[in-house]
């Protein structure tokens, strides 16, 4: 695979960059003299150009023909051409057009349509003072190295917390979760320059993810992402049972690693890089591509024999997940290895529905809701066309009519052949009709004459 992909594609020196994009606490300090930010806005990273692992300059340039014309006809693309769309996404949008493909996969831009004045509204409003108070200790966590945040007043800074507050107005009941921060920001990311001082697009995106895509994930008491734990749990018994085996033994839950992973969408844990091209991916197809990376994950961390003897204890094995060797998680190579991964929709729903009935009824907090969530950029569409969502009058709704029984008609009787022949019946019935002659007046001449 790498030999198809490039050779360069794997060498350690060429990857090394990616690690500065990962917003973890140890970089609160800051970045030291001023360098170079990279071509994904992070200071110090040294990928200021393409390298010889990504894609040509002409091969991006069709792909951005490609979604150029997609995106223009979005209604007719998704409903006669979303396995084009899905192909698309699993090869990578463009950086170019993420802001104009996330919302529409994410149905973000129709919300925006039917709410104008949500957002504004939202922002203009105080917001709740202990939401703010952790919000505001939270802003210089998310991505402290990128440019756009580096400065507490800047306008990454400012429009990351006008999203957040806004998030909690509009939810109240679910209040605010550190989760959403780095969500958050990394669609502030893909925000045109002008849209930053009213990040409305990312407002609504980050509420599409979090009801949508993840219902509830970032509520207080998380129940969906229990629910998935569980599932994960299975998933990895039926498909990894070795690793599965290994990290019962060591006394590693899935609950210990396994919400930063979803939570976060991979912010955190994953070069840049490959967060995006996972995010491509999520967007398009669900929550499935996040089971997929987790799978993959871990099989990278302890799928073999050498590896799991190395970690015989939980902080170990705790330390290999988060420790993979970037080299593994080249967004190229890692992302062909997550589409690879042999999980379907129909696979993950009968996992659920089977992790549902197991569910103890004494649990805390409110039961999981996964028919909430839509799995995908197609099924968010449908139920908006459903919705009507996509013109003035709604579609309408096939009528069963039911007619009425019909009055039974006389028995058809049999035609008299009695006496006749075959062949007789045939000429009859096929001669042409012959007109008599109109009878003559008395005294006229006849052009017939019989008499002699």
């Amino acid at each position: 695979m790498a030999q198809a992909l490039g050779e360069d594609l794997v060498q350690p020196g060429e990857l090394q960059d990616d690690s500065s994009s990962l917003g973890s606490d140890s970089e609160l300090s800051g970045p030291g003299p001023y360098r170079q930010a990279d071509r994904y806005g992070f200071i110090g990273g040294s990928s200021a150009e393409p390298g010889p692992g990504h894609p040509p300059a002409d091969l991006i340039r069709q792909r951005e023909m490609k979604w150029v014309e997609m995106t223009s006809h979005w209604e007719k693309t998704m409903s006669r051409r979303y396995k084009k769309v899905k192909m698309q996404c699993r090869k990578g949008i463009p950086s170019a057009l993420r802001a104009r493909c996330w919302p529409l996969l994410c149905g973000a831009h129709v919300c925006q349509q039917n709410s104008r004045d949500t957002y504004q509204e939202l922002a203009e409003a105080p917001g709740d003072p202990q939401w703010m108070e952790t919000i505001g200790r939270d802003l210089h966590r998310q991505f402290p190295l990128h440019e756009m945040f580096v400065s507490p007043q800047g306008h990454g800074q400012q429009g990351l917390l006008q999203v957040l507050k806004a998030y909690t107005l509009y939810r109240p009941e679910q209040g605010y979760c550190q989760a959403q921060g780095p969500v958050a920001a990394v669609l502030l990311m893909y925000l045109p320059p002008e849209a930053c001082a009213r990040p409305q697009e990312a407002f609504w995106c980050l509420v599409q993810i979090c009801e949508v895509y993840l219902p509830g994930y970032y509520g207080p008491h998380m129940e969906g992402v229990r629910l998935d734990a569980e599932v994960f749990t299975a998933l990895l018994r039926r498909l990894l049972p070795r690793v599965h085996k290994h990290l019962q033994q060591a006394g590693v839950g899935p609950l210990l690693y396994l919400p930063e992973w979803f939570l976060c969408l991979f912010a955190r844990s994953l070069p840049f890089p490959t967060v995006l091209r996972v995010w491509d991916a999520f967007l398009s197809e669900g929550v499935k591509v996040l089971f997929r990376v987790g799978l993959t994950l871990v099989r990278l961390a302890l799928g073999t024999t050498e590896q799991r003897l190395a970690c015989p204890g939980l902080l170990e094995t705790l330390g290999a997940l988060r420790a993979i060797p970037p080299t593994q998680l080249q967004e190229e190579v890692f992302m062909s290895q997550v589409h690879s991964v042999a999980l379907s929709e129909q696979d993950l729903q009968r996992e659920i529905k089977a992790q549902l009935v197991q569910l103890p009824a004494s649990a805390s907090g409110p039961p999981p809701r996964p028919q909430a969530r839509l799995p995908g950029a197609q099924a968010i569409f449908e139920a908006q066309q459903l919705a009507g969502t996509w013109g003035a009058t709604r579609p309408e709704v096939p009528r069963i009519v039911v007619q009425p029984p019909e009055e039974p008609r006389p028995p058809r009787r049999k035609p008299q052949t009695r006496g006749k022949t075959f062949h007789g019946l045939l000429t009859r019935s096929r001669a042409p009709r012959i007109e008599s002659p109109a009878r003559s007046h008395r005294g006229s001449t006849s052009s017939l004459d019989t008499r002699f």
